[in-house]
């Protein structure tokens, strides 16, 4: 399963990392995909993870959820 969330704050690489990892280290994620060109992460993972953990996820790593959408 997979969910496309868009991400703004980022501007760096560093800041792709940190995002990467928050979303990382949720419970089911399997991958993390994140652009910054596109200000998105795709997120690949193996059981139900709600919207509000994501946003919580990012949130708490420094950046902002505008959007999450099944893929």
């Amino acid at each position: 399963m997979k969910k496309i969330i868009y991400v703004e704050g980022m501007g760096c690489q560093n800041c792709v990392k940190h995002v990467k990892e928050a979303l990382e280290n949720l419970d089911g994620v399997t991958s993390a995909d994140v652009s910054l060109e596109k200000n998105t992460a795709v997120i690949n993972f193996t059981k139900e993870i709600s919207d509000e953990a994501i946003k919580s996820a990012i949130d708490e790593a420094g950046y902002d959820v505008t959007k999450i959408e099944a893929a």
